[in-house]
């Protein structure tokens, strides 16, 4: 089961990893004003969620890329929150966006189980 789970968040961060290239105006978007460079960073992040993704299916590497993986989301929690405050960034009920918020946390423990 542990192998599964380690695939399928793998997935899920390249996915995300990707999205960050195919939807970059709208991560661009969601950035809060006080950080400098967004495109940039939303750029890093992406390719950082992809590589992540790709070592996390590394045994070798899987430990280390859970950790990575935990950084990568507490580092990007900001986004969320400003993206929470601006809902109009994303057309969505008020409970979607307020959803996201503690989802953010459940991909943190998923995450934390598989550096163990």
């Amino acid at each position: 089961m542990k192998s599964i789970s380690k695939f399928l968040l793998a997935a899920l961060m390249l996915g995300a990893g990707a999205m960050h290239f195919a939807q970059s105006d709208f991560f661009t978007s969601i950035m809060p004003p006080y950080l400098p460079w967004h495109r940039e960073l939303v750029y890093i992040s992406g390719v950082a969620e992809a590589a992540l993704g790709l070592l996390l299916i590394a045994p070798r590497f899987s430990r280390p890329a859970a950790w990575g993986i935990i950084a990568l989301l507490i580092a990007v929690f900001p986004a969320n929150i400003y993206l929470y405050q601006h809902q109009e960034l994303l057309p969505a009920p008020p409970m979607v966006h307020f959803l996201r918020l503690p989802l953010q946390a459940v991909l943190i423990l998923w995450a934390f189980w598989h550096t163990r």
